[in-house]
């Protein structure tokens, strides 16, 4: 597998690999998420679960979720791979989990990622500290949680409504897996797998794990990807049997698209081949497998304060157009919308301020990217979209704004008031001519 790697690595030919897997995988039918009325519970038009791999709810009229079962039957691994819950989707979600006699959920994403929503808020925050879901009467409880500098464990407490019955849920959650991306380092993923492993999540004994990003196929099909590589070497007596591309495309029958660029499976050889190190490798690792782990969480920085506690890095040039120094011309998209409002307030202050007036309501973004999530659309879509067509442009209309305004704001308003005034002097010339 090292010398594949390598062989691929020295080629450059990741992408043709990447592409070569996608033609060699199959296409199954996905009628039912293609239904109509399943349609509001897809997150995407184009990832679906395919009929026979699909989890089906037990109540309610519809037995839809998108969400899919993979069977690994030589390591007797299960998984449950499924979007990120949409908001009219949680309470199914935890339906599944109860109906799954899941343990564990293993969340790769963050809820909001470059300004986008990926995924609802489907559990309760410590401030909040429960949530019921009243459409499959289910109520979740936050416990405790253990926040790390890229991941946070969450002990959460299911309950079912109907039977008052209550279940122990340890939410597993990465929070620094950019989307389309790859970890920091195969050493700080390993150790959040290990971590995974070491709750008993995993294991046979127990419902199939849940395991989730924003689509259910990139990230989380690494996740599983990984975790069934390493373990199926730890079980064959020749660990350099297993191929990550026979197993990938095995996976890929059960649902579709899994692992989504040529990084994310590049990744996966170097974790697989790093996992293996302790596997079948120097059998000194193998004596202490838990000092590798220690190894792992020691190069995984993990007890470094998280992002949210940490000094933020340095970001891109700012998103939001109000950083003391509004000028009329920075959204050079808005002339015409804001000509159009100056022409209804007619005597009020000069063009700069009445610019500035009508700019300033746009609601500021809230921080870290987390825009367009509450607020009306409509005020704040058009700058939002200057802006984030091209940063550059923007920019440049900071450097115009700094001249002096351009000549004839006001010529809408003149015209108007000279057009009107012919209209009147030409009827009172008609009127004179006909009646005397």
């Amino acid at each position: 597998m090292e010398a594949e790697f390598l062989e691929i690595d020295e080629k450059g030919s990741w992408n043709a690999v990447y592409q070569e897997i996608r033609q060699q995988s199959c296409e199954l039918p996905c009628k039912v998420a293609k239904s109509p009325d399943n349609k509001t519970r897809n997150r995407y038009r184009d990832v679906s679960p395919f009929d026979h791999s699909r989890i089906r709810l037990q109540h309610g009229a519809n037995d839809y979720i998108n969400a899919s079962l993979i069977t690994v039957e030589e390591t007797q691994r299960n998984y449950i791979l499924t979007q990120g819950p949409l908001q009219n989707t949680c309470g199914h979600f935890w339906e599944m989990v109860w109906e799954q006699r899941t343990r564990g959920v293993v969340m790769l994403n963050r809820v909001i990622e470059k300004g986008s929503i990926k995924c609802a808020q489907y559990w309760p925050q410590r401030e909040e500290k429960d949530a019921i879901f009243e459409d499959t009467n289910f109520k979740l409880t936050f416990v405790s949680e253990d926040v790390k500098s890229y991941y946070t464990v969450r002990q959460l407490e299911l309950e079912n409504l109907s039977t008052r019955e209550t279940r122990e849920i340890l939410h597993f959650h990465y929070t620094t897996w950019p989307d389309f991306g790859v970890p920091e380092s195969p050493a700080s993923f390993l150790n959040f797998l290990f971590k995974v492993r070491e709750s008993g999540c995993l294991n046979s004994d127990q419902g199939p794990v849940v395991v989730h990003c924003s689509a259910g196929i990139g990230r989380s099909g690494t996740f599983c990807l990984v975790d069934t590589c390493l373990l199926l070497m730890s079980l064959r007596k020749d660990p350099s049997s297993v191929r990550i591309r026979d197993v990938l495309l095995e996976m890929r029958r059960h649902r579709m698209g899994l692992i989504q660029t040529a990084d994310q499976l590049r990744f996966s050889y170097l974790a697989v081949i790093e996992g293996a190190n302790y596997i079948k490798g120097d059998t000194s690792l193998q004596a202490s497998s838990s000092s590798l782990v220690e190894s792992w969480k020691e190069l995984s920085k993990e007890e470094d304060d998280p992002p949210e506690f940490s000094p933020p890095p340095p970001l891109p040039p700012p998103r939001d157009p109000h950083n003391g120094k509004v000028e009329p011309s920075f959204f050079p998209d808005d002339v015409e919308l804001i000509q159009r409002q100056e022409v209804r307030t007619v005597g009020s202050s000069p063009d700069t301020d009445l610019r500035k007036r009508n700019v300033a309501p746009i609601p500021q973004p809230p921080p870290d990217g987390e825009t367009q999530v509450d607020g009306p659309a409509g005020v704040q879509g058009p700058a939002a979209a200057a802006q984030s067509k091209s940063p550059p442009a923007a920019e440049g209309g900071e450097q115009q704004a700094a001249g002096p305004p351009a000549p004839g704001a006001w010529s809408p308003l003149l015209a108007n008031v000279c057009l009107c005034t012919a209209l009147a002097l030409s009827a009172y010339a008609c009127y004179r001519a006909y009646f005397h």
